[in-house]
């Protein structure tokens, strides 16, 4: 099945490329990989979902904010390469803002992963890391960043 049809039938679209907060891009090409910036997750109004998990946030709510943020990273993906059937996930690293006794970065970051795989199926299988942070900017709740390669077009 493809990917737009995975998004149509899961009732997903994908979000406008968010605007860098510094001096750099959203996405750069080298050869056939793809390099994804961290983003996090944000509101449609531009606002971050704040707060550090284990103490203000749930991990179940860090989990939809980071499959929030594999979403608007498939989005950039689209838009660069035109096309989301032509990109595979190679490796995927995710932050979370989690007090120092917090376990579970896994399980967040897996919100990440579940929606690459459900929209890109096999494709979206990854390498991955999930770690914990003292902090994040603007205090998001998770980071993501992504490498994705570039297949041929059919």
């Amino acid at each position: 099945m493809e990917a737009y049809q995975r998004l149509k039938d899961l009732g997903l679209t994908l979000p406008p490329t968010p605007i860098p907060a510094g001096n750099y891009i959203p996405a750069k090409m080298c050869d056939d990989l793809l390099f994804l910036a961290g983003q996090g997750p944000s509101r449609p109004d531009g606002t971050w979902y704040t707060g550090k998990v284990g103490r203000d946030v749930t991990w179940e709510d860090a989990y939809e904010h980071a499959r929030l943020v594999g979403l608007q990273l498939l989005g950039v993906a689209a838009r660069i390469v035109g096309d989301l059937n032509r990109v595979e996930v190679i490796k995927v690293l995710g932050m979370v803002n989690a007090v120092p006794d917090f376990a579970d970065h896994p399980k967040v970051i897996n919100g990440c992963s579940d929606i690459f795989v459900a929209v890109l199926g096999d494709k979206g299988r990854h390498s991955r890391s999930a770690v914990g942070m003292d902090s994040l900017p603007n205090g998001m709740t998770v980071e993501v960043e992504a490498i994705l390669r570039v297949l041929p077009r059919e």
